[in-house]
This record gives structure tokens, sequence and C-alpha cells, in this order.
């Protein structure tokens, strides 16, 4: 099989619909966050025919709300999950060589000592074996500061705060960028990929299921999908997959809570990440392009899954936190962006979120039934491999898994354009440092990406309310990356939610001006699209002033839907 375009646009759409009803699937995948899609990835490259439906965007749960890392997990070390951080590990160091080098790259972090005589050697302990785990090294190992070198690095540390530092590496990347990369990769290897497709319900025949009927949230048309095996990679909904399958679940999944701010760069003096230690876990502030990202909380959540609310009390603790070592004070006025995500851990025993297992679990609790949940972020590509292995009970034979050799789309090829960027930058006439943003979002589909501004130069100009992004990536994200709406857009294809002190409002015009002609919005759809982003912005500045969950979520949720009819799913404990 050749592989196909990885393209995601308009008319790919229409093809999938008629795919999902014409053809028979060996595995159909519900859930467009990271797991869902690398389980289609694992699955379509093992030469299974493969479909993936997401009822609302490629990564709008909490593929596109987490502290954006691929890391081990120091924490874990404490916790003697060895094996955990050994494996997420070896899965950085892949994603940094082979996998996604254009989306993945290094980022280094202080961890500020603040007693003498046991706890560097405590720590540079725990260190030395992080940096052994992590086999072929593509990091620097360890290096341990004085005081006066960890505030060269971090000035804006309050002396007082440490008698030292050890500087370590990790990784970062854009969560939702990335989610959106795998699922593209997976239609490239022959998958059917399509979002805004929502499952209603689960088709069995005697005890096994046989498949699911899907709506099209756009609208409202129903098909049914065969296929062997589905699997339910539905993170924090989980269980309500489960119910709808009229079979008992293996194991419940848990939401926790985490929140996250963002400042300007200029409010905090420093070069590297910090690791904070907290009562309960730890704080990072991690650089962010030009901000600083500054997260997390971890607390039990029970209210709506879809759009959880950051609470003002929230707020206080990241912004306490991160002032007990700051020598000048960040405040709310500073704060960019907010976003809240949540965890789906596995339920256990402990009544404290923090304390419950990273580890992922997979069960068949019916025949042609598959169901995977808990892990972390970076170790994605190993719970989608044990999904579709488990899935051959139902399959039969299948070929093992070779996603640790596939690189995704944008990878190929990224390294030598990136040898480029002076030529690159004279031929487009951008500055190369933009070049190098751009390759660094789209890799070696930067090709694709200019091909679009063949015919209106005026595509190469920045968004005017927020110059990071070109007008042409806002085009792109339609054109291949499978945006429907504007929040499609402005929250995941780009950052402007989260990185403009306008939370993208003030862009919602321009990006809504390129999206209309492409998905055939009318003005009075378009003008819709742009009045639901800004209530739905609203309705997230409001709840943000408030003090406790239930109080957060009733605001958030007095914004109306652009995806229509859309239950709304809250969590069990």
């Amino acid at each position: 099989m050749q592989p196909n375009s990885a393209r995601l646009g308009p008319e790919e759409r229409v093809q999938a619909w008629k795919d999902l009803q014409e053809r028979e699937f060996d595995v159909l995948v519900i859930g467009g966050g990271v797991t869902g899609s690398g389980a289609a990835l694992d699955a379509a490259t093992r030469g299974l025919r493969t479909a993936l439906v997401e009822s609302r965007d490629f990564a709008s749960g909490t593929s596109s709300r987490s502290s954006k890392l691929f890391h081990g997990g120091l924490r874990y070390l404490e916790q003697m999950n060895f094996g955990l951080v050994a494996e997420a590990l070896r899965e950085r160091e892949l994603m940094l060589t082979t996998i996604a080098p254009h989306l993945v790259h290094p980022v280094s972090f202080l961890y500020p000592l603040s007693h003498r005589g046991w706890e560097r050697p405590y720590v540079a302990t725990g260190l030395a074996m992080y940096d052994q785990m992590g086999g072929a090294r593509s990091v620097p190992r360890q290096k341990h500061l004085t005081r006066g070198g960890a505030l060269k690095l971090f000035p804006s540390l309050k002396s007082d705060s440490l008698v030292g530092a050890v500087r370590y590496y990790d990784a970062q990347a854009d969560d939702a960028r990335h989610t959106m990369t795998v699922a593209r990769t997976a239609a490239h290897y022959g998958a059917v990929v399509r979002s805004s497709t929502e499952v209603v319900e689960i088709v069995r025949e005697a005890d096994r299921v046989i498949g699911a009927v899907v709506r099209d949230v756009e609208t409202d048309e129903r098909v049914t999908v065969r296929a062997k095996v589905v699997v339910n990679a539905t993170g924090v909904w989980t269980d309500d997959v489960q119910r709808m399958s009229g079979g008992r679940g293996r194991f419940r999944v848990r939401a926790s809570k985490g929140v996250h701010i963002l400042v300007p760069r200029d409010r905090i003096a420093g070069e590297v990440g910090l690791i904070l230690r907290t009562e309960k876990s730890v704080l990072f502030v991690i650089p962010w392009g030009q901000q600083w990202l500054i997260g997390t909380t971890d607390t039990d959540w029970t209210l709506d899954l879809a759009h959880p609310a950051a609470t003002a009390s929230d707020i206080e603790y990241l912004l306490e936190h991160a002032n007990s070592v700051l020598s000048t004070p960040i405040t709310k006025d500073d704060i960019l962006g907010v976003y809240a995500g949540l965890r789906p851990l596995l339920a256990g025993e402990s009544e404290d979120t923090s304390q419950l297992s990273r580890e992922h679990a997979v069960a068949r609790p019916q025949p042609g039934l598959v169901a995977i949940a808990g892990g972390k972020y970076t170790t994605y590509r190993v719970m989608a491999k044990d999904a579709i292995d488990i899935a051959g009970k139902d399959l039969g034979e299948i070929k093992e898994s070779v996603t640790d050799r596939v690189p995704l789309v944008g990878a190929d090829g990224y390294a030598a354009m990136l040898n480029l960027t002076r030529e690159l930058s004279e031929q487009t006439g951008l500055p190369p440092w933009r070049i190098e943003h751009l390759l660094n979002r789209y890799g070696s589909k930067l090709d694709e990406l200019l091909a679009l501004t063949a015919e209106d130069e005026t595509l190469l100009e920045p968004v005017k309310s927020a110059e990071t992004y070109l007008r042409v990536e806002l085009k792109y994200a339609v054109t291949h990356e499978g945006a429907l709406h504007l929040a499609d857009v402005l929250a995941r294809r780009t950052r402007m939610s989260i990185e403009t002190k306008h939370r993208g409002v003030d862009a919602a015009e321009e990006a809504a001006d390129i999206m209309a002609p492409l998905l055939g919005w009318t003005e009075e759809q378009k003008r819709t699209e742009i009045e639901t982003y800004r209530e739905r912005v609203a309705a997230e500045r409001a709840s943000q002033e408030l003090d406790t969950d239930s109080e957060s979520d009733a605001a958030r949720l007095r914004a109306p839907e652009m995806r229509q009819g859309l239950r709304r799913v809250t969590a069990t404990k």
C-alpha cells in the first residue's frame, strides 16, 4: 500500500465520511487525543485497516492542556517508580532523535537547593539515575552550580531562596500540534481520520462489539462503522464509553485537574526553567517562546469533562508558589493566559490525586473492545502499542509495532532544512528567526505551507494582533490540519488563546476572514463563529475570578458550543 497524503482538509473530510460508511475496519479508535492518535498510527503502520474518530477537535481535551513536556518525571523517582521513569526517558530520546525532532526540543531546568550538606548528594544521586536511564543521550548530563552560578542563569531568583542548584535537561513540545501531527501521520499511512465525529452507540452482536454508530457533529448525519475491534482511548471519558458498551469495565478513571498560567518572558529574568518542590508535588516555571509557563495544580475534578475551569484559588496557588522564590513577584495583572486540563488517572485507594499512579492500564472488557487509560503524555507511544497488541486477541496474528522507527510527518528532511535557514530566508523574504520558528512547527512540511502563499503574498504577513504567527498558518490549519472552527485555530493550531493578553479575541476577525471561504461559511456563520469565540473567552475569564470549582464550572458553561449536540459528561468519583 502506498502512503496517502497527510492532508486533513475539507475534501478529505468528505471522503473520510464515505469511507466510514462503506468500508469495514480492523480497528476503530475512539478519541483523537495523543493516545488515540498514537493507537491509530500504531495500527495503520502494522498494516491494519484503521479508522480514528474524535467528537471535538484533535487534542481538544487533555492532550492540549499538559505541561508540554516530554520528561521522565523526577518525582516518580522519589516514589520508587523506576520503571515508569526509565520508560518515559526512553520515549523522550526517541522523540528527540527519530520520531519528532522538529516538534520536540531540549529544555534545561534549575533544581534549586535550599539545604546545605545532605541535599546536594541526594539530588545528585537522583539526577544521575535520571541521566543514566535516558539511554543514548541527546541532552547534556546534570551540572552542579554554586548560588552565584545559579543566579547568573536565573537572576530573578531570591538570593536567600537557595544555597546552590543543579542544572538538568528534559524536553518540551507544543502538545496540541504534536497530537495533531500524530493523527496526520496515521492518515499518511492509510488510516481514515475524522474529527467532529461522535460515537453515539457501541454496536454489539451477542457478547461481541462489532462497531459503532457515529454522528457527524457538524451535520447531525449518522452512519454505522463496522470494525473487528473498537479501541476506547477517550482518556477522562473512558468510563462514559464503557457504560455505552453495556459491559463492565476493568478499571475506573479519575480526573485530576491541572492548571497552568502564562506570563510575559520579560517579567522573569532567566535563561532556563525552574523546578520547585511544593507540599503536594512539584511546580514548573518553563520557558515557552516569548512567555513563561507556570504549573501545575493537582486536584480532584468531578464536573464538566470538556471544559474544566480554573478558579481564582488555583491561580493564587500558582502565583504564591512561584513568588516564594522570585525577587520581583508576578501578579494577576501579569497573566496572559490560563488553561486547565484533566489527567486521566487510574482510580485507586488514595484520595490524594497527586499520589495516584501515572502507570497505564489496558483491558479487553468484552470481545471486540479494548480500553486504554492512565499513563502520561510522554509515554503515549507505548500505551498505543499496548492497546493494539491486546487487540490482536480479536484480530488473530498481527505484525509487530514499528512506531519506534516511524518519524512523524515533517520529521524527514527537517535537519537539512534547518541547515538551509539562510537560503529559505532569502527565498521568502522572511527573517531567519521566522523560518526557524516555522520549521519547529511544521518541519519539512514548511514547503507545503509556503506553497499556499504563491497566489497571495499577504499570507506571508504576520497576524496583526498576534505577530508570532503568519496569516498563512491560519489557512494551512484548515487546508491541511483539520481545523473546522475558530477555536481549533486560535486555541490549538496556534496558541493565541493563551499567549496573548486578548486571548485570541483580537485575531478572531482576521482568522475568520481567512477560514470562511475555505469552509464555505456564510456571513452569518462567520459572525456566529466570532461571537461564540468571544463568549468562550469571556466565560473563561469570569470563571477564573471565582473561588470554587462548582462556581467556576457554572460560569464556564454559560458560553455556547460551536460543536452542537455534544452531551455534557461529568466525572464520577
